[in-house]
């Protein structure tokens, strides 16, 4: 068995060199191989304020890198045989099949192609709080295209369609699922939420705008459909997610998480981590095949799909997270490879994706 010290060490004094550079604030990298903890690192600051440091524990409030998580639930609860994923989203929410919605399946929901990612332009953050509130607004609307006829993110639908669907099949709350399901016996119970508890929010860093705030108005300015799906009210930007309310409120679509918790629910995906695998070699052969043809709807460009994850061109299977972090897996090399980081931007070198890429090419054999 290879010793990994040597990455650690790298990964280490590249977050280090990240922060002291004053790139970045505060960040975590962690990955796993074949089921191990091979690199756990963290710098930097979680709150200015208050000075509070990065730890390993530390959560970070990371938009679109939760659609992981509500996927993930949804993919265990499967492996149970409690969900399948051509159930029609109408037999178990009936309200749901107004306006055409009516054959709308669980695949759809998975694959971003339900056609529902748009909200009202008046959506607001208080909206956000009201779970029921959403569900109605979601179920009432006018599908954008045909379910099943074209793709694009969901950017906050997903996370209620996915959790009103659990909600109505277990009985229980998506969030419920995912602390009691996945994290708990992953023994990450206090890296990964939806709802983060009250007795938990100090441990929450706090997000700061590096150009983050820039880039989202660019997005609205360029792509056409981008203010559709993340109303200007309601974008994921430092100022929302630093919201205690927000913070503490099950919104699927986004999560509270730690590198090292989102790292270790991917790679009980591939295999057994201390004795627990979340799913089936089966099914994640299922869950990684690539299943949507054309540009994506939302960005414009391409973006491809498997069953509740995006495939990047790195290989990844998983979800980047706007502004900077990231989560996701390497089936082929039984790899899981997460990052936070609380200065939220964008830059032509992403940081974090060059950590990434540090831990992927040292496990492949390529440094």
């Amino acid at each position: 068995m290879r010793d990994w010290r040597d990455l650690q060490t790298r990964v280490q004094r590249r977050a280090e060199a990240l922060v002291g550079s004053g790139r970045e604030l505060g960040v975590q990298v962690a990955a796993y191989l074949d089921g191990r903890l091979i690199v756990n690192a963290c710098a930097g600051v979680a709150d200015e304020s208050t000075g509070a440091q990065v730890t390993p524990e530390t959560t970070f409030f990371s938009p679109a890198t939760g659609k992981g998580l509500a996927s993930t639930a949804v993919h265990v609860l499967a492996e149970r045989g409690q969900l399948d994923y051509d159930l029609r989203l109408a037999d178990v929410w009936p309200e749901y099949a107004r306006h055409g919605k009516q054959d709308t399946t669980l695949r759809h929901v998975l694959s971003h192609a339900a056609g529902v990612p748009a909200l009202p332009s008046y959506t607001t953050a208080e909206d956000f709080l009201d779970w029921d509130r959403m569900c109605r607004t979601i179920a009432g609307s006018t599908p954008l295209w045909p379910p099943g006829t074209r793709h694009g993110v969901h950017e906050w639908t997903y996370g209620w369609l996915l959790g009103e669907v659990v909600r109505r099949v277990v009985n229980r709350p998506i969030s419920w699922v995912l602390a009691e399901d996945i994290a708990r016996p992953l023994g990450a119970d206090r890296e990964l939420f939806f709802g983060v508890p009250p007795d938990q929010l100090h441990r929450v860093a706090r997000l700061k705008d590096r150009n983050w705030t820039t880039a989202l108005d660019l997005f609205s300015a360029n792509l056409e459909n981008f203010d559709k799906v993340a109303p200007p009210a309601v974008r994921p930007d430092p100022a929302l997610g630093n919201r205690r309310d927000i913070l503490r409120t099950d919104i699927p679509a986004v999560a509270t998480v730690s590198a090292r918790g989102m790292a270790r629910m991917y790679a009980a995906l591939m295999d057994e981590v201390d004795g627990v695998r979340l799913i089936s070699p089966d099914r994640l052969k299922l869950i990684t095949a690539v299943c949507t043809e054309g540009p994506d709807w939302t960005i414009g460009g391409d973006l491809p799909k498997t069953l509740g994850y995006v495939a990047q061109q790195s290989g990844r299977i998983g979800w980047g997270g706007n502004g900077g972090g990231l989560a996701g897996f390497y089936p082929d090399l039984g790899l899981a490879v997460a990052a936070t980081k609380n200065y939220l931007g964008v830059s032509d070198q992403d940081p974090m994706e060059a950590c990434a890429a540090m831990i992927h090419d040292a496990v492949a054999g390529r440094d």
